[in-house]
């Protein structure tokens, strides 16, 4: 099929020509500045239509008509339309709100979070001429085949299927002439409507114009295909070690700004059931690899992708999971991984105190707010949740209900952090067509669990106490369950777990857990002798038998073995570890016996059993039930 011919300035971008390659607020204004024309033409197309719907808003505001959840309901729905139909950063701006419930009301929310970016594909021969344009040569020299007509097309670009001349098929994404100057003007519009929005609009707490330019940095990053043929790089070399995550290959020689080549994937969206079964896999196993390998961007790698939509996650005949589309990544830090481990500690032991806190470390929250009136809000939220067990909670239902505490309260969302919430409520909406009965907190508790007995960070190591110990009294059970939860995990390092486990065991923070497990051990110890001394006592003939040694005998053997049962269970627990063997306790030994605070506890332990041997023949000869 022969192209139209396309003339140079279809293929320019006034932004390009200026010079702007990265987001720049202030360069932004100076460029439109000098250009007054372009902005006046594109305000008249977004202020009217925007003003109209604000019109009618504070006309059912000011008689209350709001009130009523349909007239609520329709205006939201109407304000997300209104962003479909002012173009791509309008849609990106909706994507963005959507997952800041400190500024938007829950009604709102809702419809903002359905906004989809699918737009019309754009000419054919203007795709080729960007091709050629930004890879200085002609198509046919690059590709030995490349399908004039997109096969898939979104706000930024369009894909077209093609193959290179070594017969690699590939895919090849160009993005959408004039774009770069489209996505700037109306980010320049936004952001003033955000800094007028905020001097005026007295209940909006948030920064609306930060969370602007922040959305500025993301889709500038988005727009250049090199920055994602880097991510899509680091995020393979990330996962090298995974052998259920593919990533497509990068073809760098064929790859520009404006234009990004990648290996072809034949792959199956996870939301086709029926087309994945028919390849024999399971779904809720390629369900299952979806979330480990999320939780293991976010709370190992701290970079994760931030767009897991089906269209994103691909099912492959070889039983891996494919990742698309690596425009929008984000990166967090090491100190908010560990804020958030630490924070579903709180959230478990619901120690919603010490969870508020960890709002305000992890951003949510100004160091001067006052927590008092949020943590009964807190309590409230999710004490009901997790009646039914953090496996059996609700995401989306916690969600919404915690996004009327921080619209109420004066939280602010961190950039980062809302990124995380739309990836995992995306990644939940997949899971949840593939399993209704599927909750993305029960499948990540686990992989929690499991970061929280291996990882070294002294943090954790804090955190790890917290979730272990009840006030000062070391609870078995909480052990038992981490444990447990832990086993459950596929990439379980049952040598790296133990190991984590005796250091703790030796290090500072496991002074009260030396303490305990000392007083433990010598109380049962000392109460599996006494047993023994009283069953030995049976044996002899009646008239020699001392009765004070035998008083209270049953009773004492009744809580003996009331007592054993958290370390039975926990024992059994080990048992069904996968590679367990009481061979990786024994070969332990050594190394923990070279240990001063082991072989102090052996001291200490002696001790006891002394002193409670004394104690015991003191209360015999007194003739005081032992």
């Amino acid at each position: 099929m022969a192209l139209r011919p396309v003339a140079p300035q279809e293929l320019g971008d006034f932004i390009e020509a200026a010079g702007l390659l990265t987001y720049d607020p202030a360069a932004i204004t100076r460029i439109y500045a000098g250009h007054p024309q372009r902005l006046l033409r594109r305000l008249w197309q977004t202020l009217v239509p925007i003003g109209m719907l604000l019109i009618g808003i504070g006309f059912d505001w000011i008689f209350q008509l709001l009130k009523d959840q349909k007239r609520a309901r329709s205006r939201a729905r109407e304000c997300a339309e209104l962003l479909v139909e002012l173009g791509p950063a309008f849609i990106k701006a909706g994507q963005a709100l959507s997952t800041r419930p400190d500024i938007v009301p829950p009604v709102l929310l809702e419809e903002l979070a359905q906004l989809q970016d699918q737009l019309p594909g754009f000419d054919s021969a203007l795709a080729m001429a960007c091709i050629e344009e930004d890879l200085g040569a002609p198509v046919d020299s690059i590709y030995a085949q490349l399908e004039r007509e997109p096969i898939s097309a979104a706000s930024l670009g369009q894909v077209h299927r093609g193959t290179l001349h070594d017969g690699q098929r590939v895919a090849v994404k160009v993005q959408r002439p004039g774009l770069r100057e489209q996505i700037t003007l109306d980010l320049y519009i936004v952001r003033n409507i955000a800094a007028w929005l905020n001097s005026n609009i007295g209940l909006i707490r948030s920064d609306l114009v930060a969370l602007i330019d922040e959305l500025g940095s993301r889709v500038f990053e988005e727009m250049d295909y090199l920055n994602e043929a880097s991510n899509a790089e680091k995020f393979s070399e990330l996962h090298q070690q995974n052998p259920r995550i593919a990533v497509p290959k990068i073809y760098r020689e064929a790859t520009s700004r404006r234009v990004l080549t990648m290996e072809w994937i034949d792959g199956v969206k996870l939301t086709n059931l029926e087309a994945v079964r028919d390849m024999g896999i399971d779904p809720d196993d390629m369900v299952s690899v979806g979330v480990n390998c999320s939780l293991q961007q976010l709370l190992e790698h701290g970079f994760f992708h931030a767009d897991p939509h089906p269209g994103n996650l691909l099912a492959l005949a070889d039983g891996r999971l494919c990742y698309l589309d690596f425009g929008m990544m984000s990166e967090v830090s090491r100190e908010s991984r560990t804020g958030l481990i630490q924070a579903v500690v709180h959230l478990v032991n619901r120690n919603f105190g010490k969870l508020s806190k960890d709002f305000v470390n992890l951003g949510f929250l100004a160091e001067d707010v006052n927590l008092e009136p949020i943590v009964p809000a807190f309590e409230t939220v999710f004490s009901q949740a997790l009646e039914a067990g953090v496996s059996r909670m609700d995401f989306k239902a916690v969600t919404d209900d915690l996004s009327g505490v921080m619209y109420k309260f004066p939280f602010r969302v961190p950039p980062y952090y809302a990124l995380i919430i739309r990836s995992l409520v995306t990644l939940e909406g997949i899971a949840l067509s593939v399993d209704s009965d599927f909750k993305i907190l029960g499948a990540a508790y686990p992989y929690f669990a499991r970061r929280l007995m291996e990882d070294p960070d002294p943090q954790l190591r804090k955190s790890l106490k917290e979730m272990l110990f009840d006030g000062d009294i070391f609870s078995w059970t909480r052990l038992e369950n981490l444990v447990a939860s832990a086993a459950s995990q596929d990439q379980l390092n049952l040598e790296a777990l133990l190991d984590q486990v005796l250091d703790f065991l030796v290090s500072t923070h496991g002074g009260m857990l030396r303490h305990q497990l000392v007083e433990t051990a010598a109380d049962r110890i000392d109460s599996l002798g006494w047993m023994t001394l009283q069953r030995l006592g049976r044996r002899l003939p009646r008239p020699l038998q001392p009765s004070r040694l035998m008083a209270s005998g049953a009773e004492l053997d009744q809580d003996f073995y009331m007592d054993l049962e958290p370390v039975r269970q926990l024992i059994q627990v080990l048992q069904q570890l996968p590679g367990f063997s009481p061979d990786l306790l024994f070969s332990r030994l050594p190394r923990l016996m070279r240990e001063p605070d082991a072989r102090r506890m052996g001291v200490e332990l002696a001790q006891g059993l002394a002193e409670r041997g004394v104690v015991r023949l003191v209360k015999a000869a007194a003739g005081v039930s032992p």
